[in-house]
């Protein structure tokens, strides 16, 4: 967690709130792409990226 905390203070510092919607949208699909593996949806998935 103290990852998090340093990016959040990061963004704070340097002003960089516009990098926020991206590190959430890698996240996301980081965690579908985990979450996915070796069901019936992961073709689907991977075709998005």
């Amino acid at each position: 967690m103290s990852f998090i905390k340093e990016l959040w203070d990061f963004l704070k510092v340097r002003k960089k709130y516009w990098l926020l919607p991206i590190i959430i949208f890698f996240f996301i699909f980081g965690g579908l792409i985990v979450l996915t593996k070796g069901s019936v949806v992961a073709p689907f998935i991977y075709t998005i990226l």
